[in-house]
C-alpha cells in the first residue's frame, strides 16, 4: 500500500513541476483594463452619437451595433484573437466577445455549407447563451417582482 501512495506522490510532483503557473493577479489586471477599454469605446461611441443629435435610446443602440461591427471586422482580420489572448475574460465578457465567438464559428464552418455548416454552428454557440440568458432574466424578474 505504501508503494501506491509513493507513486501517487511522485506523479503529483511531476504534474506540479510541468503545469503552467497561473498568474491570477496579472491576468485579472489585464482583463480589467481590456474590458474597461472596450466599455470606454462603447461609452465614447454613445457620446459621439448623442453629440450628433440622436436620442439616448438611438445612441446606445447604435453604439452597441458599432461595437458588434468592430468586433466582426477585428475577428475577420484575426486581430480580436490577439486581444482575447492578452485580455482574457476582459475581451470575452462584453458584447464584443459574443460577436467574436459567432463570427469565428461562421468563418470556421462556412466551408461545410451555409445551412449545415455555418447556420448550424452559429446556433451551437448562440443557443446556450440565449437559453441561459432567458432563464436568468426570468429568475431575476421573479426575484424583483417578489422582493
Amino acid at each position: 500500500m505504501a508503494n501506491i501512495n509513493q507513486v501517487k506522490q511522485d506523479y503529483q510532483q511531476i504534474v506540479d513541476k510541468h503545469s503552467p503557473k497561473n498568474k491570477v493577479f496579472v491576468n485579472s489586471i489585464k482583463a480589467f483594463f481590456i474590458g474597461g477599454i472596450i466599455c470606454s469605446i462603447g461609452q465614447g461611441l454613445t457620446d459621439v452619437y448623442l453629440f450628433l443629435g440622436l436620442s439616448f435610446y438611438e445612441s446606445t443602440t447604435l453604439a452597441t451595433d458599432s461595437l458588434i461591427f468592430i468586433s466582426f471586422v477585428l475577428t475577420a482580420f484575426n486581430v480580436y484573437d490577439d486581444i482575447g489572448k492578452f485580455g482574457g475574460a476582459g475581451a470575452l465578457v462584453p458584447i464584443t466577445g459574443f460577436a467574436n465567438s459567432m463570427v469565428s464559428a461562421a468563418m470556421e464552418y462556412k466551408k461545410e455549407g451555409y445551412i449545415y455548416g455555418m447556420g448550424a454552428k452559429l446556433f451551437t454557440i448562440a443557443g446556450p447563451v440565449i437559453v441561459f440568458g432567458t432563464i436568468a432574466s426570468v429568475v431575476i424578474g421573479l426575484i424583483y417582482y417578489f422582493v
